[in-house]
C-alpha cells in the first residue's frame, strides 16, 4: 500500500531525477513526418491509393491534402474512404488546404461549412486557408477586413471542433503604405483560434528570417511547410537537406514555435523521380533534424 510518507518520497526522488536530467522535463516531442500532397499532383491521376501506398513507403505518417472537389471528393475517394485509405497505409490527414475566399471576403459561408464538414469527416484538425485572391489584398482596410474574417470562420470552425490555420506565400511580405499583410494577420487575429502555417521557403524566398518570426510570435506556428531553396536557382525547390536553407537551426525553435506538424513539400522536380526525391527528404528529416 502507498502511504503518504511513501508517495512523497517518490515524488521527491521523480523531483530530483528531473533537476539532475532537466532534458527529461523538456524532451523533444515525437514529431511524425508528414507531406503535402500538392508535391505529388502529377502523379495522382486515376490513382489516388497507389500514391498514397508510395508516400507511406518512402516514409511518411501524415498527409496534408490541398483542394476538394464537391463531386469527385478527394481525387475520387468520399472523406470516409480517404481517410480509411490513409489509415490502411498507416497514415493521418491533421490539415487540408481548402479555399475560402467568398467568406473572407464578405460572401457566402456555403463553401466553408462544407469544407468544415468535409475536415472533419476526413479526421482532420486543421482547416487551412492555402491562398488569397489578389483582389482580396490590395489596401491596409483590405488587410484587416480579412484578418477580422479569419476570426469568424475561425469561430465556426472551433464549433466543430476544428481550428483555422493561414498557408503564406511570399506576397504577404510586401508592403503597402508601409504596412505588411502578415504582420496585420499575425497581429488581429485571435491567438485562439487563428493559427498559422509557416511555409519556410516562402518567408525565405520573401527575405525574411523565420528563426526572427518565432520568436517575435511564439506559439502561433503549429504547422510547417518545409521545402529546401536550390543553391543556384532559388526559384526552384530541392530535396531537404541538399539546398540553402538551415533547417537545423530553424527545428532548434520547434518548442518556441509551438510545432505540431511537420509537412514537406516540394513542388517541383529536376532530374530525379518524385517518389525518390520525396524518400530522401524524408530520411534527411527523420535523420537530421528530428534526432
Amino acid at each position: 500500500m502507498t502511504t503518504r510518507r511513501s508517495f512523497l518520497a517518490q515524488t521527491s526522488f521523480a523531483a530530483a531525477a528531473l533537476w539532475l536530467q532537466p532534458d527529461l522535463l523538456f524532451a523533444k516531442p515525437a514529431y511524425k513526418v508528414g507531406l503535402q500532397l500538392y508535391s505529388l499532383r502529377d502523379e495522382i491521376g486515376k490513382d489516388i491509393k497507389g500514391v498514397i501506398a508510395k508516400a507511406a513507403k518512402a516514409g511518411y505518417q501524415e498527409l496534408e491534402t490541398f483542394g476538394y472537389d464537391k463531386e469527385k471528393g478527394f481525387f475520387g475517394l468520399s472523406p470516409k474512404e480517404f481517410k480509411q485509405t490513409l489509415a490502411d497505409n498507416g497514415m493521418v490527414t491533421p490539415s487540408g488546404h481548402y479555399g475560402i475566399d467568398p467568406f473572407l471576403n464578405g460572401g457566402s459561408s456555403d463553401d466553408l461549412k462544407t469544407y468544415i464538414e468535409v475536415a472533419k469527416t476526413a479526421g482532420q484538425s486543421y482547416l487551412t486557408v492555402p491562398y488569397l485572391g489578389a483582389d482580396m489584398r490590395k489596401s491596409v482596410d483590405d488587410f484587416k477586413k480579412l484578418a477580422s474574417n479569419m476570426n469568424k470562420a475561425a469561430e465556426l470552425c472551433k464549433q466543430s471542433g476544428l481550428k483555422l490555420a493561414y498557408h503564406n506565400h511570399d506576397f504577404e511580405f510586401k508592403p503597402i503604405d508601409g504596412t505588411m499583410l502578415y504582420d496585420v494577420l499575425l497581429k488581429e487575429t485571435d491567438p485562439k483560434l487563428v493559427s498559422f502555417e509557416m511555409d519556410i521557403y516562402w518567408v525565405v524566398r520573401a527575405g525574411q528570417d523565420p528563426e526572427k518570426l518565432i520568436k517575435a510570435y511564439p506559439g502561433r506556428f503549429p504547422m510547417w511547410h518545409i521545402k529546401d531553396m536550390d543553391k543556384t536557382k532559388p526559384e526552384l525547390n530541392t530535396e531537404i537537406g541538399s539546398g540553402s536553407i538551415d533547417f537545423k537551426k530553424i527545428f532548434a525553435l520547434a518548442q518556441v514555435s509551438g510545432l505540431k506538424h511537420i509537412f514537406m513539400e516540394q513542388e517541383n522536380f529536376t532530374n530525379i523521380d518524385p517518389y525518390q526525391s520525396i524518400a530522401q527528404s524524408s530520411t534527411y528529416i527523420k535523420n537530421e533534424l528530428l534526432k
